[in-house]
């Protein structure tokens, strides 16, 4: 079966059961494991970058042959079950339907007033501190993290799917994971934090900047911007202090025709980013759906892309099993 063929399957299986709780998700293996590197590498090393550069370059070897040799171990027993946990790893690895889940409480509170709930369920979703969010700044910070994992949830998966099939996009998810849990500028991860959140910036800069045409494409499907999409991306999109972020936001700020970015506070400090996009009105609740509906018709797009090529090469890029 051809990775094309694998991927779309992945896709499907990721709309219509999203992430249900208390499955045995890779990640959270990834996560355990990291913590153990992290545990030994300190113990060993008193040079913390240095103990973050193996923590880093350990985990995602191993999550890369983990998932190697048992898709390989189960081809042998037969091919079926290879293919079956091809599809599965990249099944996981996709976050289209879990975006939509966890992001739509958020709008389904503000709907209702509810403030409280909203930014309880924000502070799900985003590391900022969301105790004392307004409406307008909780659509904000909806519409970035939409924004953002567009490309670490949906487009760098979809990547690298196709360059290595499963093990290989496993791996991105273990640097991405690896960023989420020690890519912080505090005492404690400053140093040890580095190697994983440099790796997360390379990973995903191929992958950002792709996510551009895709998101302008989409919007003009969902009958909002493309040119300004694109205008915005390429004229704010290096303002964010990340290397990547700032361009899906952008491209989704041009778009929308809104200001994203400002002030937000992380465990209590100040955090000013530049504004990304023009103030051309104030946020609305409507903002969130149709950055929903963007969000959906990329990764579509992105799908397309992906079997389109297969077709014109008339070959998988990679086929695993």
């Amino acid at each position: 079966m051809s990775l094309a063929f694998q991927i779309v399957i992945a896709f499907l299986a990721d709309l219509l059961l999203g992430d249900p709780k208390g499955y045995p998700h890779p990640v959270k293996a990834i996560a355990r494991l990291a913590y153990a590197i992290e545990g030994l590498s300190k113990k060993f090393l008193s040079n913390l970058k240095l103990a973050g550069i193996v923590t880093t370059v350990t985990v995602v070897a191993t999550s890369f042959l983990m998932v190697w040799l048992i898709i390989q171990g189960l081809n042998h027993i037969h091919p079926w079950l290879g293919l079956t946990a091809s599809i599965f790893f990249i099944y996981t690895s996709l976050s289209v339907r879990s975006l939509f889940d966890e992001s739509r409480p958020v709008l389904q509170y503000l709907k209702e007033a509810n403030l409280s709930k909203a930014r309880e369920s924000l502070s799900m979703i985003v590391g900022r501190d969301t105790a004392s969010l307004g409406e307008s700044e909780i659509v904000r910070a909806t519409v970035e993290t939409v924004a953002e994992s567009t490309v670490d949830g949906i487009v760098a998966p979809l990547f690298f799917a196709v360059l290595g099939g499963a093990p290989l996009v496993i791996a991105y998810k273990a640097i991405n994971t690896m960023d989420s849990l020690f890519g912080y500028k505090n005492e404690t991860y400053r140093n040890f934090g580095w190697a994983s959140a440099r790796l997360d910036d390379l990973a995903n800069w191929i992958p950002a900047r792709l996510a551009l045409p895709v998101i302008a494409v989409g919007a003009v499907f969902c009958g909002s911007s493309g040119r300004e999409s694109m205008a915005i991306a390429m004229r704010d999109g290096s303002k964010h202090p990340s290397p990547n972020s700032g361009l899906p936001e952008a491209a989704m700020a041009g778009a929308l025709g809104i200001r994203l970015g400002g002030t937000s506070f992380y465990s209590g400090v100040l955090n000013e980013k530049p504004f990304i996009g023009d103030n051309l009105r104030d946020l609305e609740l409507s903002d969130i759906t149709q950055s929903h509906k963007i969000m959906f018709t990329a990764s579509l797009l992105v799908l397309a892309g992906v079997i389109s090529i297969e077709i014109f090469f008339n070959q998988p890029f990679y086929n695993f099993i």
